[in-house]
């Protein structure tokens, strides 16, 4: 009768095979710099807020003039506007913040697929770690705006939202800004997580839509206005 458990596979005798681990330990001097990096050219940019939406919306599209006009408004009351630093919907934001005259910051990522960095940026960090610069669009942002968009905004998102949910960050507005785009996740996650009792009824209240600019900015400036009130206005997480 044939044994029916798999063997395990053995490397071959002689020479043994390569260990790519053993750059590990060096890839913490790269992080450390990332961080200290982001840390010291952010720091004099608070308060800001983190704009979110896909790479992959041109110029002339309705989202992207929304990005535009909501960075720009935020921008004219005092806000530094953070974004990813790519093409589309962090173009748009980038470009909005530099014509209200606010910083207009740009964190690009390096990818197999270059993403090249938009030109409305006048800082621009690059990050070679997904985890690093989400740490920088938290820490030195008092508020949170997604537009549609992908993978990567849908990412955004929800690790802004379990950071709010399990206190591991300053509570801040996340706006999902599009109500045609946003209520079928909002619906789904009524339908699916809060039905099933994997979510509390008060985690839907973390986020608020709205298809309004001035809402947008009105959010965030009253959330501003309570926490410089409350005497915690240079914590960050």
């Amino acid at each position: 009768m044939a044994d029916s458990c798999e063997k395990p596979v053995r490397p071959p005798r002689g020479r043994r095979p390569a260990d790519f681990r053993g750059k590990d330990t060096w890839s913490v001097f790269r992080i450390m710099a990332e961080f200290v990096e982001g840390f010291q050219t952010l720091r004099p940019l608070w308060p800001a807020v983190s704009i979110f939406g896909s790479a992959r919306l041109a110029p002339g599209t309705p989202t992207y003039a929304d990005a535009e006009r909501i960075a720009e408004a935020l921008s004219r009351e005092g806000f530094n506007i953070i974004t990813g630093g790519g093409p589309g919907v962090m173009e748009a934001a980038n470009r909005g913040a530099a014509e209200g005259q606010s910083a207009s910051i740009g964190l690009n990522i390096k990818l197999p697929r270059e993403q090249d960095p938009n030109p409305y940026a006048d800082t621009l960090l690059n990050h070679r770690y997904f985890f690093v610069r989400k740490v920088m669009f938290v820490k030195y942002a008092v508020g949170f705006v997604a537009l549609p968009g992908g993978f990567g905004t849908l990412d955004e998102v929800f690790e802004a939202l379990t950071l709010k949910q399990t206190g591991k960050m300053k509570d801040f507005p996340v706006l999902l800004y599009g109500s045609d785009y946003w209520s079928g996740v909002v619906d789904w996650l009524r339908d699916q997580p809060l039905r099933r009792g994997m979510i509390a009824r008060g985690d839907l209240d973390l986020f608020q839509v709205t298809d309004d600019v001035d809402e947008v900015v009105a959010r965030i400036r009253q959330h501003y206005s309570e926490r410089i009130a409350s005497g915690g206005a240079h914590e960050t997480p």
